[in-house]
């Protein structure tokens, strides 16, 4: 038994750290076929190699995750003045008329602008709420608590609830729920991504130190 639990003990350590170390590889191997954009007399290996007179290109791994981050930095700041906003906004339109592309694009949009803007509290509390019946428990993240004409239809203050499904959370289902049949928890959104993705095997610890409230 003594074997047993230490033969489990090694598996949680190195099992996350494998997979951890998988899929950082996987996504600097992407980003470094970003290189390829650039015309070949100019790519860092050919450079490199050309600086330090060696008869191979000389590849440094890792170069890519530079150029990706560049692409983006430089792209926010296009995106953010007045002339870049009128390119996006015709590139939008341009996308909008095209059937299913609109569907996935506008969703993928929606999605990120959520996810990643300082501005609202989407997505920035992890909420509890009984799912998919009474008794049973599901996480869920709040998305808006104002919601106009349907809290005046329902007469009820619902709070919107994004509830992912495992171990793939970017997909789940819009839930509105009255605010009373809502818990707030404690755990940060990323400590609940954690929980999700492992099926519910990496539970957080909890201090029980806070109370938070919508």
């Amino acid at each position: 038994m003594r074997l047993r639990r230490y033969l489990v003990a090694g598996l949680l350590v190195w099992i996350p750290l494998g997979i951890t170390i998988l899929l950082i590889s996987f996504a600097v191997r992407q980003m470094d076929k970003t290189l390829g954009l650039i015309p070949a007399p100019y790519r860092p290996e050919i450079l490199l190699q050309q600086l330090f007179h060696t008869q191979e290109p000389v590849v440094i791994p890792g170069l890519g995750v530079i150029l990706v981050l560049l692409i983006l930095l430089i792209t926010g700041v296009l995106a953010a003045n007045f002339l870049g906003r009128a390119f996006l906004g015709g590139w939008e339109s341009l996308l909008d008329r095209i059937p299913i592309v609109r569907s996935i694009y506008s969703a993928a949009k929606n999605f990120a602008e959520i996810v990643f803007s300082d501005s609202s509290h989407a997505f920035k509390r992890v909420l509890l709420i009984e799912y998919p019946r009474k008794g049973s428990y599901s996480l869920a993240f709040q998305t808006s608590t104002d919601l106009g004409e349907i809290q005046i239809r329902t007469g009820e203050d619902v709070v919107g609830c994004f509830v992912p499904t495992t171990p793939n959370p970017t997909s789940g289902f819009i839930i509105l729920v009255p605010k009373r049949d809502v818990t707030v928890l404690d755990m940060d959104v990323d400590e609940a991504l954690k929980m999700i993705i492992s099926l519910g095997v990496v539970v957080p610890e909890w201090s029980g130190d806070r109370t938070d409230e919508l």
